[in-house]
């Protein structure tokens, strides 16, 4: 009985895989190979589920926010309540989408910028003599690492709170939701029993 589900996580990853790395590969034959000549991940922007499918599908992480993307399947019965839900799901994907997209950014600005800044005191060059980027060491990234953070202290404690909002709402939901199919399943289930 088991069993049923495992094979089909693994058929569902296979194919998963599959679309992914045929995405990929069209993705560098049409320009997206750029990305990987330079170390970054294609955009996962393009990636959508064969047209057949009839359950949320989750996407290559994309390259500005590290996130994986879910691309929701929306059922052709689906009740006003079961949309909201997939609506609220869409909502905070799309917050936390924003967010780190906006963090990652300048975190990547604010740390190269740190980086030259101290390369520049010391007297030294972004490059090497042999053309390798130069790097300081740990205590001198921590110092970085401290003060990013506690700059950012309150952009994160307002994202844990919006988290939570968006949590507490799809929790509600789901447990709607799951109310309103056992439900119907009950009254399904007395219908065939009377006949």
């Amino acid at each position: 009985m088991a069993a049923a589900p495992v094979l089909r996580a693994r058929a569902c990853r296979r194919l998963l895989l599959s679309s992914a790395s045929s995405s990929a590969s069209s993705s560098t034959s049409s320009g997206g190979g750029r990305a990987a000549e330079r170390g970054e991940r294609p955009d996962s922007a393009g990636f959508r589920p064969p047209a057949h499918s009839r359950s949320d599908w989750i996407g290559p992480p994309d390259r500005h926010s590290n996130l994986r993307p879910v691309i929701f399947y929306v059922p052709p019965e689906e009740s006003a309540l079961e949309r909201r839900l997939r609506e609220a799901r869409q909502e905070a994907q799309a917050s936390n989408q924003r967010f780190w997209a906006r963090h990652n950014r300048a975190f990547r600005q604010e740390k190269e910028e740190f980086i030259h800044s101290r390369l520049k005191a010391k007297g030294l060059e972004m490059r090497d003599e042999s053309g390798h980027k130069a790097t300081l060491n740990a205590e001198e990234m921590a110092d970085f690492y401290k003060d990013f953070l506690r700059k950012n202290l309150k952009k994160h404690l307002q994202y844990n709170r919006d988290w939570y909002k968006h949590n507490f709402r799809i929790t509600f939901l789901m447990g709607q939701v799951a109310l309103m199919r056992a439900l119907r399943w009950l009254r399904w289930r007395k219908k065939n029993v009377e006949q």
